[in-house]
């Protein structure tokens, strides 16, 4: 499997961002999280490329 098409469980994902379910859920709601699949379970995914994407768009300039 590419590891870029890895699909990150949302503890993870949380656990890599450090960051809280609360906080993620709020980025969510005013979509500024990484994009996500729910799957028919209800649980989420989020793809490897799409998180490193997310978080490099995050990435504030030198001053």
């Amino acid at each position: 499997m590419n590891p870029r098409n890895e699909k990150l469980t949302l503890p993870e994902v949380l656990t890599e961002i450090r960051m809280s379910r609360a906080a993620f859920y709020r980025m969510r709601a005013r979509g500024k999280a990484p994009k996500c699949h729910k799957l028919p379970n209800g649980q989420i995914r989020v793809r490897r490329s799409d998180l490193d994407a997310w978080f490099n768009d995050c990435e504030v300039a030198p001053c």
